[in-house]
């Protein structure tokens, strides 16, 4: 997979969630946590979607020069996705269907974008 897609793919990902939260916060959080929000949940969430796609837009694949700031953006959010929506999971007092399918997914975006970043770190260095 080439950077470029990498990077549009994860953007589309998380403008799609983020479109999702703004929309359907309520629906989103039973699928992930398998809870119900209160009324200040639901704010939360729609701003977290607000967030989600401007992260999306900021990452959208550009020139050249700027990818790798694209990339180390979506790495940092989907690391620390990962770490706590797995913590979340394994805490045991959420269960929403798509929980652990989520650890998953923001854990292999997190591989690939780390790989993404080592790569181009190396070949600013050659």
């Amino acid at each position: 997979m080439t950077t470029r897609t990498l990077i549009f793919v994860a953007a589309t990902l998380e403008a799609l969630t983020g479109l999702a939260l703004l929309v359907l916060p309520e629906f989103v959080a039973h699928l992930l946590f398998g809870t119900v929000l209160s009324n200040s949940g639901v704010a939360v969430g729609r701003v977290c979607g607000a967030a989600l796609i401007s992260l999306a837009v900021a990452c959208w694949p550009q020139a050249p020069d700027k990818t790798r700031q694209a990339i180390v953006a979506l790495l940092i959010y989907d690391a620390f996705a990962t770490a706590f929506l797995a913590w979340l999971a394994g805490s045991g007092q959420f269960k929403g269907l798509l929980l652990w399918p989520a650890v998953a997914l923001h854990g292999v975006l997190t591989i690939l974008l780390a790989v993404s970043v080592s790569r181009s770190g190396r070949q600013r260095v050659a």
